[in-house]
């Protein structure tokens, strides 16, 4: 494990120098709050371009793979959701708190962090569970939050849902950079160029931003984030393996991506989400700092595993 803690160290440092430069406001909330929209709509996004034109759709898309992961992950969230309505959660603190347990901060931390450790091939198995991630769970804890209010769904939801979805610029940028790639034709040069420049940004930006955006949260409703994060970092890679492994089958390789990804903490935007819709935002941003500080030590562990079995 120490060879692969010593490499992933280096992403986590990259964290703790975001946070101790926010915390000290040696940086600004607006200047963190720039960074990261710099990394979402350009850096993040020609990274995911330069991958997915050089990919084919049938190096990112798997049917095995997609099933594995969804029934590891939905049963994860049937799991944190019963519980959270025995605690007696409403409904809409359920899902959300479910939504917790099986979003992982795959844009910012698992894209630059697993290609660059498990190498290029990584990447197509990766693109698969962000875009499961944004698309299947994204839009199953917006229906569940809009259902519990309402008590009906309404088509403006489903239009405002898919207009979210189309005004993505990870979705948007991993779209175009597939219909490029079907095309056959290699990028012009200068463009490839470009793109490699401006998405090799996107890594210690992205991890910079992760940890300036951690030194505003405080750790309140511990008890909650603690086993949110626990579901999140420990049931999640457990539920994934053996849906993948033992299910379904799938490449080994490819599992190992998965696992690993699966592994990841809590993702900064479901804290967006959460305070959109006003459910349970400090419990969500309790659980972001929590995971990701304690994942230093659990993704080390779940990459090491992978890469070794």
């Amino acid at each position: 494990m120490l060879p692969i803690l010593l490499k992933t160290l280096p992403f986590f440092a990259v964290i703790g120098l975001g946070y101790v430069a926010a915390r000290t406001r040696f940086i600004s909330t607006e200047a963190v709050a720039g960074l990261t929209r710099f990394v979402f709509y350009f850096a993040l996004s020609a990274m995911l371009f330069g991958f997915a034109a050089n990919l084919s759709l049938s190096a990112i898309f798997s049917t095995r793979f997609l099933l594995a992961y969804l029934t590891g992950s939905l049963v994860l969230w049937a799991l944190a959701f019963t519980i959270s309505r025995l605690r007696h959660a409403r409904l809409d603190e359920a899902a959300m708190e479910a939504h917790c347990t099986v979003s992982g901060n795959t844009g910012f931390l698992g894209v630059p962090m697993l290609v660059m450790l498990m190498g290029k091939q990584a990447a197509g198995p990766v693109l698969m569970v962000l875009t499961t991630d944004m698309i299947v769970f994204s839009t199953l804890v917006t229906l569940m939050i809009t259902a519990a209010r309402e008590r009906r769904m309404r088509w403006e939801t489903l239009r405002i849902l898919a207009l979210g979805l189309l005004g993505n610029p990870m979705i948007v940028s991993m779209v175009l950079g597939l219909v490029w790639a079907a095309t056959g034709r290699s990028l012009w040069p200068p463009v490839n160029d470009f793109l490699t420049l401006l998405g090799a940004a996107a890594t210690p930006g992205a991890l910079f931003a992760i940890g300036a955006s951690l030194a505003g949260r405080s750790a309140e409703r511990l008890s909650t984030a603690i086993w949110i994060s626990a579901g999140k970092l420990v049931l999640h890679p457990a539920l994934v393996a053996f849906s993948a492994l033992v299910l379904y089958g799938v490449d080994r390789a490819q599992a190992g991506v998965m696992i690993a990804a699966a592994s990841l903490p809590v993702a900064g935007n479901v804290y967006i989400l959460a305070q959109h819709f006003g459910v349970a935002p400090q419990r969500v941003s309790t659980s972001i700092l929590i995971s990701t500080a304690v994942s230093i030590l659990t993704v080390t562990a779940v990459i090491a595993w992978t890469t070794t079995h």
